[in-house]
Formats: structure tokens, C-alpha cells, sequence
């Protein structure tokens, strides 16, 4: 790999020992995919925040890095919130080692905005060179802000947040962002109807058959929430880091694009209405969880609105980003007051206190996919107002 005098010195120890070893780590990254050199990032986001996913060993990695980071750098979701985490049944002994993931990571100059969704609180511009590793917020930043990062694993986040480089390969290159499988719906106008979750459904099942493949979606108007909910799906039933909706995501509307596509040979596929719709199967649950990736202004003001005048006879959690809540008290206290809690810093997925609570309905394709994995709970897929339906016992 072509190596400038910066990237030279951090190898050679220049900036210190830590700064050395993640510059290693990067380095054997680009061999190992062909690079042919490092490009600055603009801002980084750090998975493994959770005790539950790191465990000791991934704390004590921690404890042993002396250096800080050198360009914004974002903490994904940790396993409880930072605050009430004792309501939620969070055992004192987790908490303990939590906290100690938390100031490690502030150590380092990470900062715990504790969310999945960074891209709320940063700005991102197309074309911006990113290295972040949450798999939703990889699929936003890639496809509807089109910005470019690959799917970065923890330690190699880390690497480019200590070190402000990334290698240049994947989906860095203009070239490599071009779509490799198209899909099309049987009936398109039925998507006129669809919400959030709908969305969420057919990510799951395009994204089971696109694996890591480059989707590009035809005859699709949805919304920034709508596309945030089929690209997590679509990285959490494959390995999708970017897609295209014709039209509607930025990359689709400019000429290298468009005459790529034209000419380009590419498996056409068509997903029918009924099998999207087959993912919401009927069952009882015993609690309802939304907010897989963290909901933004707008899901919160709807759940709100939903809520109002009702009483929750379950269980029900509502997950968003701590940043987010200033500018929502009066649509939290809303929720709140019908008796579902809203839970900053934390996700459904990586919190420990989710872990066997029988079955969970949720309007999140991604969260429908990790909960039996990841937590040993059963998922069913509802839209949002069925959620607040059948929490309420409605």
C-alpha cells in the first residue's frame, strides 16, 4: 500500500504505541482487500459498546489504549440507559462493568451519544469518506445520504477513529456502489399504502436473497423513515451496506449512475405483496418494543399521538437517542403517561434485560430478525399502530 509521511509515522511509533497498533490493524485490513491506500475520514462510529456483546475481554482491550480520537467519533447503543437503568431490572453487577465500558470509551475521546442512528446528530454530506460499524446506520449513511463507508467491526472503527484513516477499498470507490440485483414488486401501487413496518418486512425478504449484493429498488416512494427501516432489514437478513431506490436516493439521479444502470446486465428479481405481508403473523405477546434503529423526531411525535388517552396493559418500550428527547418532552411525557417508557442510550437488541421475555411485537424488520437470535424471544412484525393496538389490549 502506498503510504504518505503521516501514515508512515503512525507506523512507525511516531504517535505513540496505541496510535502504532491501530495503524497495523488498518493496514492488514487494506492488504487484505487490495487497497491502495488510506483516505482521511470525516467521522467515525464505534460498535462493542455493550457489556453484553464485549464482555471482559473486549473491556480490558480497551483498558490497555493510550491515545485519543482524532476526528468526531460516536458511540453506538450501550446495554442499559445511563440513567433508570435499576427500573428496568438491569443487575448492579452489569451496571458496574457498563460503566466501565462507558469511561473507557470516553477515555479515548469517543463520544456517548449511545445511538444507532449518528446521523440525527452529525452532519454527513454526499461524498464524505466515513468509517462507521453499526449495520443500519452503515445502510443510511451509504444509500440515503450517500456518503460512503464500509461496515466496519469494532476494533477497525477504533483504528480510524485514533488514527483519522481508513483503507481506501469497497464501497469507498465510485465504481463499487453500482447495483448488482434489482428488485421490482408484483404489485407496485400497494406500496402506496405501506408504513414504516412494511418497509421493515421487505427488507427482510430482499434482503435474504440479495445477501451482500447491491440492491436497486424500482417504482418505491418511500419516506427517510421508510428507507432507514428497509435498509436495517436488509443488513440484518443479509449483509446489504447500500442500496438504490430509482429516483428517490441520491446516487440514482446523476449521470455516471444512470448511464451505468442502462447498460449494466444484473438479476432482475420480483418480490410479491403477499410474501412482504406473510411476515406479519398473528400471535400473543407479552411485550411491545419499537424503536430498532432509534425512532427520529417524527416516529416519536406519531407514537405519541398514537398513545394519547390510552393505557398500556404491557410492557412497552420505546427506544430513542438521549439527544433526541430535549427536543420531544412533550411528546415523551405523552408516551409516558400512558405507561410505556421511553429508553434512551440502549437498544432492544443488545440490553440484557429484553433476554427471555417470551414474545415481543415490534414494527422493526431488524429488530424482528436479532431478537430470537440475540435475545432467545420470539418477534412478531406489526405496524406501528398495531402495536399500540395490542399493547393497549385493544
Amino acid at each position: 500500500m502506498e503510504l504518505d509521511t503521516y501514515d508512515q509515522a503512525l507506523l512507525d511509533g511516531e504517535y505513540g504505541e496505541s496510535r502504532q497498533k491501530m495503524m497495523e490493524i488498518l493496514l492488514a485490513l487494506g492488504r487484505i482487500y487490495d487497497a491502495e491506500r488510506f483516505i482521511p475520514v470525516k467521522s467515525v462510529q464505534v460498535s462493542g459498546a455493550s457489556f453484553k456483546t464485549i464482555g471482559e475481554a473486549g473491556l480490558e482491550w480497551l483498558a490497555s489504549i493510550d491515545a485519543k480520537a482524532v476526528v468526531p467519533a460516536f458511540l453506538n447503543p450501550i446495554g442499559m440507559p445511563r440513567t433508570g437503568w435499576e427500573e428496568l431490572g438491569i443487575s448492579e453487577s452489569f451496571a458496574k462493568k457498563q460503566f466501565e465500558v462507558n469511561a473507557a470509551y470516553t477515555r479515548l475521546g469517543i463520544r456517548p451519544t449511545c445511538t444507532c442512528t449518528p446521523y440525527y446528530f452529525s452532519i454527513v454530506e454526499r461524498g464524505d469518506h466515513l468509517a462507521w460499524s453499526e449495520s443500519s446506520a452503515v445502510s443510511y449513511a451509504n444509500s440515503v445520504l450517500g456518503a460512503r463507508t464500509n461496515r466496519e467491526g469494532g476494533p477497525s472503527a477504533l483504528a480510524a477513529a485514533l488514527t483519522g484513516k481508513t483503507p481506501e477499498y469497497g464501497l469507498h470507490i465510485v465504481r463499487n456502489r453500482l447495483p448488482q440485483i434489482e428488485f421490482r414488486l408484483d404489485d407496485p401501487m400497494a406500496a402506496k399504502h405501506w408504513t414504516t413496518a412494511e418497509y421493515g418486512a421487505l427488507g427482510m425478504v430482499a434482503g435474504a436473497i440479495a445477501e451482500n449484493r447491491i440492491p436497486l429498488f424500482i417504482d418505491l416512494r418511500p419516506n427517510r423513515d421508510m428507507l432507514k427501516s428497509l435498509g436495517a432489514a436488509m443488513a440484518a437478513s443479509g449483509a446489504v451496506a447500500l442500496y438504490h431506490v430509482n429516483e428517490i436516493t441520491p446516487e440514482t439521479r446523476f449521470p455516471f449512475f444512470r448511464q451505468h444502470v442502462t447498460k449494466d446486465e444484473r438479476e432482475v428479481v420480483t418480490i410479491g405483496v403477499a410474501d412482504v405481508m406473510n411476515m406479519f403473523a398473528d400471535m400473543e405477546v407479552s411485550a411491545v418494543a419499537v424503536g430498532c434503529p432509534h425512532l427520529s423526531k417524527e416516529e416519536v411525535v406519531r407514537a405519541a399521538e398514537l398513545l394519547v388517552g390510552k393505557k398500556t396493559m404491557m410492557p412497552f418500550y420505546v427506544f430513542i437517542a438521549r439527544e433526541l428527547m430535549e427536543s420531544c418532552t412533550d411528546e415523551i411525557a405523552a408516551i409516558e403517561k400512558s405507561g410505556a417508557k421511553v429508553v434512551p442510550d440502549t437498544c432492544m437488541v443488545v440490553s440484557p434485560f429484553m433476554d427471555h421475555t417470551g414474545c415481543v411485537m415490534t414494527n422493526s424488520g431488524k429488530a424482528f430478525s436479532y431478537l430470537p437470535e440475540i435475545c432467545g424471544v420470539t418477534s412478531r412484525m406489526g405496524t406501528l399502530e398495531e402495536c399500540v393496538r395490542v399493547g393497549c389490549g385493544a
